[in-house]
């Protein structure tokens, strides 16, 4: 059928033109890292995000002349889809042609479509020979030419060497540093192989050097994250990282996408899934920029899961929001996120602005501190798997954004996110060392997101989460604002009782005036918990601290917030230290 091959070509020519152009602005990252252009690559990491969408919009926009009807032609748009997935059949990004081809068929007809009879609901390369993952990465043999010069062709062949300070001396460190390692055994040039990804990972002001040590019985994983010293443009290693947390920790969830390009990003994300088995699909496509991937593939993993359970959605434990009604399915390590119908009484904005905010945190660098939320429209969820309570509350409390279709329910706008155990909970059954530890997380992870221009709003315990490896993690963002557009201030010392009393009165407090000296106030009801916060971070207490934080901003300094403890650093080296 002429047409419906046109229309299956015009769909893979969208498709193509995105994905040149995604990696087109992944590329400038490169040449922005060597420059130490930090606020360029904070902008484009910033505008990448909004490019599929727009790509989806030309697309429906040209298509839109070749379907003179709203509803869909069944047997064209069969034939279409069937069309679409002859030409996907050596594509190296088959996988991602399919979602596109998905966002613009539901942006062009209703959801009653949408099953996968029109679309990819299920991927039909699951069955096909795969990319393989050689494909994303180079192997080396030491016993050719002996593991420091083979070091020294890794860096080389990223296109690093050049501005390598002291290579020599960097290649030395991470050598020491791998025979120190859980590999230090197999470190015999004749008993190993490294396999690197061919391209560098960019992110924030660093670029990370991902590979793996094969040995005959082993396989270890490790990440080179590489710096650059602002005084005088050079390069250097900063760390090795082979611990299964620490690279976790560099893939989190909290952390902004990284800038890569793939050729087949099937392939590399399994290479990196064979690093880190704990990470899904899902969190891998997202990791490395390529979100609507990462939410196709979470939405087949909601739907595997809840075909293969039987438990029923609940409301998630500990204080219920005033903005979003939250609820989860207690086998599936997530939340759903809905916002209320209505407001409480000390919410002063409105739904748009709550979507402003939330699309804030998705643009900015969350500095592993911030939770990433997965953003969903028309989502249909089988009543059976709601529990009669959660049901009730839903239609008390989120009953605009519900529609009822036979046996499911239709959820027009909420956010996914993981599934964290609340702060305020966690510190209820903490011991005293559990305690000190967590709440000196709390602290740094204020100073991470105030570093990064994000001033959290409500800094209630009950807002933040504590991951599997006791990481403070933030997740609540109805109130998130910009830290430079704060105006924080300290508060009038009270000489006498009568100063006191009309202190209330006579001080003048604008709608954006922080004062810093009431945070534990509001945030520690226990002591105990003040005191500790108290001997750990008194700078937070400080209007100076927070106001010096926004004049470095201001001044355009990017402040380093590292994802790894400094105990692993080559800090003997790093230069300017």
């Amino acid at each position: 059928m002429a047409q419906a091959d046109r229309i299956a070509k015009l769909m893979l020519q969208g498709f193509q033109r995105h994905y040149q152009l995604f990696c087109a602005l992944t590329d400038d990252a490169g040449q922005r890292f060597l420059r130490g252009d930090w606020q360029g690559l904070q902008g484009i990491s910033r505008d990448r995000i909004s490019y599929y969408d727009r790509r989806v919009t030309e697309s429906v926009e040209t298509l839109r002349h070749y379907l003179p009807d709203e509803q869909p032609d069944e047997g064209l748009w069969q034939a279409v889809k069937v069309g679409y997935t002859d030409l996907l059949s050596f594509h190296p990004q088959a996988e991602l042609a399919e979602s596109f081809y998905n966002s613009v068929f539901c942006s062009l007809f209703h959801r009653r479509y949408y099953h996968n009879q029109f679309i990819f609901v299920e991927t039909t390369i699951a069955g096909r020979m795969p990319v393989p993952v050689e494909a994303e990465y180079r192997s080396y043999f030491p016993v050719l030419d002996g593991v420091p010069v083979t070091l020294q062709t890794i860096i080389e062949d990223m296109g690093f060497a050049t501005q390598f300070a002291d290579l020599r001396g960097d290649v030395e460190r991470l050598r020491q540093a791998f025979a120190a390692s859980g590999a230090e055994q197999s470190l015999q040039a004749h008993q190993l192989r490294i396999d690197v990804l061919k391209q560098p990972f960019y992110r924030n002001k660093a670029a990370y050097v991902i590979g793996r040590i094969v040995t005959l019985k082993h396989s270890y994983p490790f990440i080179v994250p590489v710096l650059r010293n602002d005084s005088d443009g050079s390069l250097y290693a900063d760390a090795l990282l082979t611990h299964p947390q620490h690279m976790s920790v560099i893939f989190s969830f909290a952390r902004a996408y990284f800038m890569v390009r793939a050729q087949a990003p099937s392939a590399l994300v399994r290479f990196l899934q064979s690093l880190m088995p704990r990470k899904s699909k899902a969190d891998l496509y997202a990791a490395i920029g390529l979100h609507k991937q990462g939410k196709t593939e979470f939405y087949r993993e909601l739907l595997q899961h809840l075909a293969n359970s039987n438990d029923q959605m609940v409301a998630a434990p500990g204080v219920r929001g005033l903005v979003m009604m939250v609820f989860t399915l207690p086998s599936f390590p997530y939340v759903f996120k809905v916002i209320r119908d209505r407001f409480g009484s000390t919410k002063e904005f409105g739904r748009d602005t709550v979507l402003a905010r939330y699309q804030l945190v998705k643009r900015h660098d969350r500095v592993g501190r911030m939770a990433d939320t997965i953003e969903y429209s028309n989502v249909a969820l089988p009543l059976a798997r709601i529990s009669a309570d959660l049901l009730t509350e839903l239609k008390q409390a989120i009953g605009d954004s519900l529609e009822f279709e036979g046996d499911t329910v239709i959820i027009r706008h909420l956010y996914i996110e993981k599934r964290l155990t609340p702060l305020n909970i966690f510190l209820e059954y903490a011991d005293e060392q559990e305690t000190r530890a967590i709440i000196n997380d709390y602290g740094q992870a204020l100073k991470d997101m105030i570093a990064a221009n994000i001033f959290p709003g409500d800094m209630l315990l009950k807002n933040f989460g504590v991951t599997r490896g006791r990481r403070v993690v933030f997740y609540d963002y109805d109130e998130v604002q910009y830290l430079t557009d704060m105006n924080f201030r300290t508060l009038p010392q009270s000489k006498n009782t009568e100063d006191m009393l009309m202190a209330a009165d006579s001080h003048s407090v604008a709608p954006n005036d922080i004062f810093p000296q009431q945070l534990i106030t509001y945030v520690f009801a226990k002591a105990k918990l003040k005191e500790i916060f108290q001997q750990l971070h008194p700078e937070l207490l400080r209007a100076d601290y927070w106001q010096g934080q926004q004049a470095r901003i201001r001044a355009g300094e990017v402040s380093d917030v590292f994802p790894y403890p400094k105990e692993v650093r080559f800090t003997r080296y790093n230069p300017g230290e």
